[in-house]
Protein backbone atom coordinates (compact mmCIF):
# COMPACT_ATOMS: atom_id res chain seq x y z
CA UNK A 1 0.00 0.00 0.00
CA UNK A 2 0.74 3.37 -0.74
CA UNK A 3 2.25 4.78 2.30
CA UNK A 4 1.30 8.97 0.88
CA UNK A 5 -1.97 7.73 -0.29
CA UNK A 6 -2.69 6.50 3.16
CA UNK A 7 -1.77 9.48 4.40
CA UNK A 8 -3.83 11.53 2.13
CA UNK A 9 -6.69 9.39 2.85
CA UNK A 10 -6.57 9.40 6.61
CA UNK A 11 -6.34 13.07 6.51
CA UNK A 12 -9.41 13.76 4.22
CA UNK A 13 -12.40 15.04 4.65
CA UNK A 14 -16.53 14.83 4.43
CA UNK A 15 -18.46 17.74 3.43
CA UNK A 16 -21.82 18.12 1.84
CA UNK A 17 -21.59 17.77 -1.77
CA UNK A 18 -21.47 21.33 -3.76
CA UNK A 19 -23.06 22.24 -6.67
CA UNK A 20 -19.34 22.61 -8.05
CA UNK A 21 -18.75 18.78 -7.98
CA UNK A 22 -21.75 17.41 -9.32
CA UNK A 23 -20.30 16.90 -12.65
CA UNK A 24 -16.83 14.93 -11.31
CA UNK A 25 -19.58 13.02 -8.62
CA UNK A 26 -21.32 11.72 -12.33
CA UNK A 27 -18.24 10.91 -13.81
CA UNK A 28 -17.27 8.92 -10.97
CA UNK A 29 -20.71 6.80 -11.07
CA UNK A 30 -20.11 6.56 -14.90
CA UNK A 31 -16.40 4.92 -13.48
CA UNK A 32 -17.48 3.06 -11.51
CA UNK A 33 -21.00 1.75 -13.39
CA UNK A 34 -17.94 1.37 -16.09
CA UNK A 35 -16.35 -1.78 -14.00
CA UNK A 36 -19.67 -3.34 -13.92
CA UNK A 37 -18.77 -5.06 -10.89
CA UNK A 38 -20.06 -2.81 -7.78
CA UNK A 39 -23.06 -0.54 -8.32
CA UNK A 40 -26.51 -1.16 -9.49
CA UNK A 41 -25.98 1.65 -11.96
CA UNK A 42 -24.79 0.73 -15.57
CA UNK A 43 -23.54 2.66 -18.56
CA UNK A 44 -24.30 4.23 -20.49
CA UNK A 45 -27.01 6.14 -18.29
CA UNK A 46 -28.02 10.16 -18.72
CA UNK A 47 -25.77 12.11 -16.96
CA UNK A 48 -27.82 14.79 -16.95
CA UNK A 49 -30.68 13.18 -14.90
CA UNK A 50 -28.17 11.59 -12.79
CA UNK A 51 -26.76 15.22 -12.12
CA UNK A 52 -30.26 16.77 -11.71
CA UNK A 53 -30.88 13.50 -9.05
CA UNK A 54 -27.69 14.33 -7.29
CA UNK A 55 -28.41 18.19 -7.33
CA UNK A 56 -32.25 17.15 -5.83
CA UNK A 57 -30.54 14.78 -3.33
CA UNK A 58 -27.93 17.69 -2.27
CA UNK A 59 -29.97 20.36 -1.37
CA UNK A 60 -33.43 18.31 -0.05
CA UNK A 61 -34.70 18.57 3.51
CA UNK A 62 -34.73 14.58 4.02
CA UNK A 63 -31.79 14.26 1.74
CA UNK A 64 -28.05 14.99 1.22
CA UNK A 65 -24.86 13.80 -0.68
CA UNK A 66 -21.59 13.81 1.14
CA UNK A 67 -18.55 13.68 -0.28
CA UNK A 68 -14.56 12.16 0.84
CA UNK A 69 -12.48 15.47 -0.63
CA UNK A 70 -8.96 15.02 -0.72
CA UNK A 71 -7.85 18.12 -1.58
CA UNK A 72 -6.40 19.53 1.46
CA UNK A 73 -4.19 17.16 1.89
CA UNK A 74 -2.58 17.07 -1.57
CA UNK A 75 -5.06 14.37 -2.82
CA UNK A 76 -6.92 14.83 -6.38
CA UNK A 77 -9.88 16.24 -4.59
CA UNK A 78 -13.07 14.62 -4.06
CA UNK A 79 -12.58 10.46 -4.19
CA UNK A 80 -15.79 9.09 -3.69
CA UNK A 81 -19.61 10.14 -1.73
CA UNK A 82 -22.70 8.66 -0.29
CA UNK A 83 -26.19 9.65 -1.19
CA UNK A 84 -29.05 9.49 1.90
CA UNK A 85 -32.11 10.16 1.38
CA UNK A 86 -34.73 9.38 4.40
CA UNK A 87 -38.06 8.30 3.68
CA UNK A 88 -41.48 10.13 5.03
CA UNK A 89 -41.73 6.63 7.55
CA UNK A 90 -38.24 7.73 8.59
CA UNK A 91 -35.62 5.20 6.65
CA UNK A 92 -32.50 6.49 5.30
CA UNK A 93 -31.95 4.70 2.37
CA UNK A 94 -27.90 5.52 1.54
CA UNK A 95 -26.04 4.40 -1.88
CA UNK A 96 -22.13 5.12 -1.81
CA UNK A 97 -19.18 4.61 -3.82
CA UNK A 98 -15.84 5.33 -3.98
CA UNK A 99 -13.11 5.55 -6.98
CA UNK A 100 -10.73 3.00 -7.93
CA UNK A 101 -6.96 3.59 -6.38
CA UNK A 102 -8.80 4.99 -3.36
CA UNK A 103 -11.16 1.71 -2.00
CA UNK A 104 -9.01 0.06 0.91
CA UNK A 105 -7.88 3.38 2.39
CA UNK A 106 -10.17 3.86 5.48
CA UNK A 107 -12.46 6.36 3.48
CA UNK A 108 -15.56 3.72 3.41
CA UNK A 109 -16.21 3.84 6.96
CA UNK A 110 -15.27 7.39 7.52
CA UNK A 111 -18.07 7.81 5.19
CA UNK A 112 -20.21 6.17 6.30
CA UNK A 113 -19.75 6.91 10.04
CA UNK A 114 -21.03 10.74 8.56
CA UNK A 115 -23.19 9.31 7.14
CA UNK A 116 -24.71 7.62 10.02
CA UNK A 117 -23.97 10.92 12.15
CA UNK A 118 -26.23 13.17 9.26
CA UNK A 119 -29.21 10.62 9.25
CA UNK A 120 -29.48 10.49 12.71
CA UNK A 121 -29.36 13.88 13.43
CA UNK A 122 -32.05 14.22 10.84
CA UNK A 123 -34.46 12.28 12.23
CA UNK A 124 -34.04 8.76 11.03
CA UNK A 125 -34.62 6.17 12.97
CA UNK A 126 -33.44 3.74 10.60
CA UNK A 127 -30.50 3.58 7.83
CA UNK A 128 -31.39 0.76 5.13
CA UNK A 129 -29.06 -0.42 1.84
CA UNK A 130 -28.87 -2.52 -1.46
CA UNK A 131 -25.49 -4.47 -1.99
CA UNK A 132 -24.09 -7.30 -4.19
CA UNK A 133 -23.54 -10.61 -2.45
CA UNK A 134 -20.39 -11.00 -4.19
CA UNK A 135 -19.17 -7.60 -2.50
CA UNK A 136 -17.25 -8.85 0.13
CA UNK A 137 -15.29 -5.59 1.08
CA UNK A 138 -18.74 -3.75 1.29
CA UNK A 139 -20.46 -6.77 3.25
CA UNK A 140 -17.46 -6.52 5.37
CA UNK A 141 -17.60 -2.54 6.30
CA UNK A 142 -21.55 -2.92 6.43
CA UNK A 143 -21.48 -5.53 9.47
CA UNK A 144 -18.70 -4.03 10.84
CA UNK A 145 -20.73 -0.60 11.27
CA UNK A 146 -23.67 -2.64 12.64
CA UNK A 147 -25.53 -3.10 9.82
CA UNK A 148 -27.57 -7.07 9.75
CA UNK A 149 -28.52 -8.53 7.01
CA UNK A 150 -32.60 -7.99 6.58
CA UNK A 151 -33.03 -10.45 3.88
CA UNK A 152 -32.11 -11.36 -0.25
CA UNK A 153 -33.79 -10.35 -3.59
CA UNK A 154 -33.17 -13.15 -5.21
CA UNK A 155 -32.74 -13.05 -9.08
CA UNK A 156 -34.21 -9.52 -9.23
CA UNK A 157 -31.65 -7.65 -11.11
CA UNK A 158 -31.23 -7.81 -14.96
CA UNK A 159 -27.80 -6.73 -15.86
CA UNK A 160 -27.03 -5.36 -19.79
CA UNK A 161 -25.15 -9.09 -20.06
CA UNK A 162 -27.97 -10.62 -19.26
CA UNK A 163 -27.07 -12.09 -16.30
CA UNK A 164 -29.62 -11.73 -13.32
CA UNK A 165 -27.88 -10.77 -9.93
CA UNK A 166 -29.44 -11.26 -6.05
CA UNK A 167 -28.86 -8.09 -3.87
CA UNK A 168 -28.30 -8.35 -0.21
CA UNK A 169 -31.16 -5.75 1.87
CA UNK A 170 -28.80 -4.54 5.00
CA UNK A 171 -30.38 -2.35 7.85
CA UNK A 172 -29.11 -0.60 10.88
CA UNK A 173 -31.24 1.05 13.58
CA UNK A 174 -30.40 4.50 14.40
CA UNK A 175 -30.12 5.64 17.97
Amino acid sequence: MDPERRRIADAAIIRPARGEDLDELVQHIWDVAAEARWIGTEVPFDRDARRIRLDTLSSGASSTVLAIDTSAAGGPGVVGHISIDIASYGVADIGMLIIVGWRGLGLGPKMLDAAIGWASAAGAHKMALEVWPHNSSALELYRRAGFVEEGRKRRHYRRQNGEIWDAVLMGRSLP
